[in-house]
């Protein structure tokens, strides 16, 4: 259970940084890093899964700004399920693609967020691994002080 729970998570990690980095304008060194990933299950299955992916951004690209939001989900689960499916059949690739989301992100591999916040009286900090959105928009108030 926690080799399974490790490969969605690194799976899921994954398909957040592929979606975010297919409509930047340096996919292609991406891409590139994502074909060496999966040339670990050969190249017929290297293509396969490249085909896949290659597919998918260009869902995203195609889609309209309007829809954008809603494709990237779509995206996001289906890369989820084919990333996992990969790393069923290569456990060994789990670390590359954790480096791999490191190098697209630009912090090495690291796992998580690290934030140093200081001397912010009065006001709410709010710490977002991707996008965040809310019908209606957002309405923040620093906490009542007890008088």
């Amino acid at each position: 259970m926690g080799d399974a729970l490790d490969i969605m998570q690194v799976a899921g990690l994954g398909a957040a940084a592929l979606v975010t980095e297919m409509a930047k304008s340096t996919w292609e060194s991406v891409r590139g890093g994502v074909a060496r990933l999966f040339r670990r299950g050969g190249e017929e299955s290297a293509e396969q899964e490249l085909r896949l992916v290659d597919a998918a951004r260009q869902r995203l690209v195609d889609s309209a700004e309007s829809e954008r939001g809603t494709v990237e989900e779509r995206l996001r689960g289906e890369l989820v399920i084919q990333l996992a499916a990969f790393l069923q059949k290569h456990p060994d690739a789990a670390q590359e693609l954790r480096d791999l989301v490191g190098q697209f992100r630009g912090d090495g591999g690291r796992d998580g967020a690290s934030t140093s916040v200081h001397h912010n009286s009065h006001s709410q900090v709010v710490i977002s691994a991707g996008d965040i959105n809310a019908s209606g928009g957002f309405h923040y108030r620093a906490p009542e002080q007890s008088r």
